[in-house]
């Protein structure tokens, strides 16, 4: 594949052409099932997610590292633009890399809780779940997964490669990731310390990634509870033909 010189964009199709990946195409034929069968699918996946919460005290007990690679493969199979797959999966079950984590989470959350960074309304919306500028679970969980966007690419070469809807197509996969590990029967949170920029640092991330989330994952602590919350109904988030 040739490359342009640097800062200069293809001047003709043929040259814009020799960029594009080779994908050929093969057949798609996925069996086709009854509306039945279909229906019945759609209710036991619907059934095993509402059962789904966002869980801050975990156990210790150790998660095979076999299941955090299914879970990215998993939520790589999501559609990206133009196929990018502007995604890393940093994975750290090292204790010290896990304490450094959350020592600069806790300064970044408290800052947000009790310096100001957080308006009242933000403070009173998220009284009700008992959150605080505390994350011990950071150090628990025998698993941080940090999600970091591609801003751009880079090329072998060291050239900068354009990525399309960069966050659209990283918090698609994010999903598919929380699917994944639900459906295997951990437990995460979806964390965002504000700023996340420790994040690059600590995990030594290059320029062209951005931390997105950051994902504490094992299983639920024996004694864990969560807020017994009422997702919205089916009328409340679907318009059908306005």
């Amino acid at each position: 594949m040739s490359l342009h010189p640097k800062n200069r964009a293809p001047e003709t199709m043929s040259e814009i052409n020799s960029e594009k990946p080779d994908y050929p195409f093969v057949p798609y034929c996925p069996e086709r099932l009854s509306e039945e069968e279909m229906l019945r699918r759609g209710k036991e996946l619907f059934s095993e997610l509402d059962h789904r919460r966002s869980v801050r005290s975990f156990s210790g007990d150790p998660v095979p590292r076999e299941l955090i690679e299914q879970a990215i493969c998993i939520a790589s199979t999501a559609p990206s633009g133009a196929h990018r797959q502007p995604w890393q999966f940093v994975c750290v079950n090292d204790p010290e890399t896990k304490k450094q984590i959350r020592i600069a989470a806790e300064q970044e959350e408290r800052q947000s809780y009790e310096g100001g960074r957080m308006p009242p309304d933000w403070l009173e919306a998220l009284a009700p779940l008992g959150t605080d500028w505390q994350k011990p679970y950071l150090e628990i969980v025998p698993w941080i997964v940090v999600v970091f966007e591609e801003v751009y690419g880079v090329t072998k070469t060291g050239e900068k490669r354009k990525n399309y809807y960069v966050r659209e197509s990283v918090g698609i996969a994010c999903g598919l990731f929380i699917t994944a590990l639900h459906r295997m029967g951990l437990a995460t949170l979806t964390h965002t310390p504000s700023p996340m920029g420790f994040l690059s640092e600590i995990l030594k991330r290059p320029s062209n990634e951005r931390p997105y989330i950051l994902f504490p994952i094992g299983y639920p602590a024996p004694d864990s509870s969560v807020p017994d919350l009422n997702r919205k109904k089916l009328d409340e988030v679907s318009i059908w033909n306005p």
